[in-house]
């Protein structure tokens, strides 16, 4: 059977001109966005060795990275599935700043299987990271970030919830429960399976409070009533205090956005360290943007630095906001010499407009081209016209 050579991979999709426009359009309002609030733009290379694009992300990236060989190294290189860790070294390797560096990106990743059923293998992530400040203040910055970035996109956050490692990591540390059922109980408290979640800690026989604690995790989802309530249910450990206390501060100082809790949401969790959250729209199933905490990531560098940052699916943004089509292009005749004709089309173009020269030969097909539109000499001056039905 002969292969159709136009198809592609399952989950990979060309973008055609109307939605690349728009993707366009939104990557340029948000760089610019980031540029205004102190953020420098970095263009981390597609592939690495595997070693430097894992280090420090554990085995979620893993699963999620294409490999293959080098044929000038014979090592192991990846196609990156996450810019992050590559901003991380960036920071940590690279740039190598004492004090505070804020850094964005935008570009392609890769993934071996589609996060989702209807998903893309290969989202355009675009993102902020904020490197050398360990107080909530640099969480602060970047969810309201985040927000203003949602906003000027026009997908409003209809909620954003904050949750913890530290408090899942302190818990599971207390207990001595091993690596297997530690990824087994995130897998649960990840789909907030309570039946399956009370049958693993049965079986494990974890003791008291610690298993109440654990089970009183997927119960804290909601506003600060929801966390109120489950501190009474968590043990005085020392780290447990500290993750709760972040959480109070942070959601404190953004009681103008539309924060909630969800202690049991550990996405990222091998390599987020503190405070993580997602934002969620209104009319999307999903996190349409995840962020957290990631203190640790630098220390695989060489050199540890606080870190937190944000990224989302500029792609899948995209389609969440709202379409307005622009108008159609002008068609301009085929006339190169007329100078006041050259003169009128540089004053649409200056003015935003879209114009195209009528080549020779093509009557008929410009309005499949999108144009809607022509300049026409009508008493002796150039004016727009809309073309005949």
């Amino acid at each position: 059977m002969t292969m159709r050579r136009w198809l592609l991979p399952e989950a990979i999709e060309d973008i055609l001109p109307a939605e690349a426009w728009q993707v366009e359009a939104m990557r340029r309002s948000l760089l610019d966005l980031f540029r205004g609030r102190g953020y420098e733009y970095v263009i981390p290379p597609l592939l690495e060795y595997v070693e430097s694009l894992l280090t420090g992300t554990g085995r979620d990236l893993d699963l999620r990275t294409f490999k293959l060989v080098d044929q000038l190294s014979g090592r192991t290189l990846g196609v990156r599935a996450d810019i992050t860790p590559q901003v991380a070294r960036i920071d940590a390797h690279l740039l190598n700043r004492r004090g505070v560096a804020r850094l964005c990106y935008c570009g392609s990743v890769l993934h071996t299987l589609p996060a989702a059923l209807s998903g893309s293998r290969q989202p355009l992530q675009i993102g902020v990271e904020l490197y050398g400040h360990a107080g909530t203040e640099a969480d602060v910055e970047i969810i309201r970030l985040l927000a203003e970035a949602l906003k000027v996109s026009g997908v409003a956050a209809s909620r954003i919830d904050l949750g913890h490692v530290g408090i899942f990591r302190a818990l599971v540390d207390s207990a001595g429960i091993d690596v297997e059922l530690e990824q087994e109980l995130f897998g649960v408290l990840q789909t907030k399976d309570l039946p399956t979640l009370r049958e693993l800690l049965n079986g494990a026989r974890i003791a008291e409070p610690l298993r109440s604690a654990l089970l009183a995790l997927p119960e804290c989802y909601g506003g600060s009533e929801a966390l109120a309530a489950v501190t009474q249910r968590l043990p005085a450990l020392p780290e447990v205090a500290r993750a709760l206390a972040e959480l109070a501060t942070l959601a404190r100082a953004v009681t103008d956005l539309p924060v909630s809790f969800d202690l049991a949401d550990l996405r990222g969790y091998h390599y987020h360290s503190g405070v993580v959250f997602a934002a969620y729209g209104a009319d999307h199933p999903g996190p349409i943007a995840l962020g957290g905490r990631y203190d640790e990531v630098g220390l695989s560098f060489g050199r540890a630095r606080p870190a937190t940052g944000f990224s989302l699916d500029l792609r899948e943004l995209v389609r969440l906001a709202p379409q307005t089509a622009p108008p159609g292009m002008i068609l301009a005749p085929w006339a190169p010499g007329d100078v006041a004709l050259q003169q009128a089309v540089a004053a649409l173009r200056a003015a935003g407009e879209r114009v195209v020269d009528a080549l020779p030969g093509h009557d008929g097909d410009w309005a499949e081209a999108g144009c809607e539109r022509r300049l026409v000499l009508r008493d002796g001056r150039w004016q727009i016209k809309f073309f005949e039905a």
